[in-house]
């Protein structure tokens, strides 16, 4: 009798355990009093340094909005791009949100539904000879490091064909940032700028009638929050504000903003 007591009463205090785990699992965003979200401070128009100083851009945006509907504070911390997934994971970045492509990269974090469709483009000097990809045989392209575009070029899920354009470039160069890549486009050193479509489009509008964007895209892909794999809760709670968000107009408002990058016309969220 006294066994079934003890082993009765052992099993009660494992139930209420795994209870109060339940609870505390449910409940660990409810003590959360800022978000900390890494981002490439030249990477507009999701993320980058406006003229006073101060960074802004599309993502940050959201992220503003987010906060303020859960009373966090907006932490914005500029990263090295290459160096994100250090940053996630010693936990100095709650997430990388920043233009961050899921395609390819399904298993290393955890994500949030994707919100923006993406495409990789091609940008040459206006007078360029390249008016098509084949053109790029034989030409210097450079692209940023650890970036969406490299991937599509010569990353493991790189197509067949897309392996072969790289194939034929004369060098292909990586860069740390694009402001960097514009600068060597301009001065002559390379002949073309593989990026994503919303940086071009930025960049483009900004540097006057020096640059076009070829009309054939390197490839198509989607924006996503990416968490700390594992990190459920978070994500959960930023993902179901960001419904909110779309749901009542929010997220169009804060698109509209950037209206020159056409970026309404490439929101996933609430469509």
């Amino acid at each position: 009798m006294k066994k079934r007591m003890i082993s009765l009463m052992l099993a009660a205090v494992m139930a209420l355990s795994m209870a109060a785990c339940g609870s505390k699992g449910s409940d660990a965003e409810a003590d959360r009093t800022q978000l900390i979200v890494g981002f490439d401070a030249e990477f507009p128009p999701y993320g980058y340094m406006d003229e006073n100083g101060g960074y802004t851009g599309f993502d940050l945006d959201l992220a503003q909005e987010v906060c303020d509907r859960n009373g966090w504070e907006l932490v914005k911390k500029p990263i090295i791009w290459d160096s994100k997934d250090m940053e996630l994971n010693s936990g100095s970045i709650d997430c990388i949100w920043n233009g961050f492509t899921m395609n390819g990269r399904a298993d290393d974090y955890t994500w949030s539904d994707p919100y923006i469709e993406n495409s990789i483009v091609v940008v040459v000097p206006s007078d360029s000879e390249v008016k098509e990809l084949s053109d790029l045989a034989g030409k210097i392209v450079t692209v940023q490091a650890d970036s969406s575009g490299l991937a599509a070029l010569d990353g493991e899920d790189a197509t067949e064909e897309n392996k072969a354009l790289t194939e034929s470039f004369a060098e292909l160069q990586q860069v740390g940032d694009y402001n960097t890549a514009f600068m060597n486009l301009e001065a002559g050193a390379v002949d073309a700028v593989v990026l994503d479509i919303g940086v071009a489009l930025y960049q483009i509008a900004s540097r006057g009638d020096k640059f076009v964007m070829l009309d054939a895209q390197v490839s198509a892909e989607q924006y996503a929050i990416g968490f700390k794999s594992g990190n459920t809760s978070l994500r959960d709670k930023v993902q179901e504000t960001l419904d909110e968000m779309a749901e009542d107009g929010k997220v169009k408002e804060i698109a509209e903003k950037y209206a020159d990058y056409y970026l309404s016309d490439m929101l996933m969220l609430g469509k």
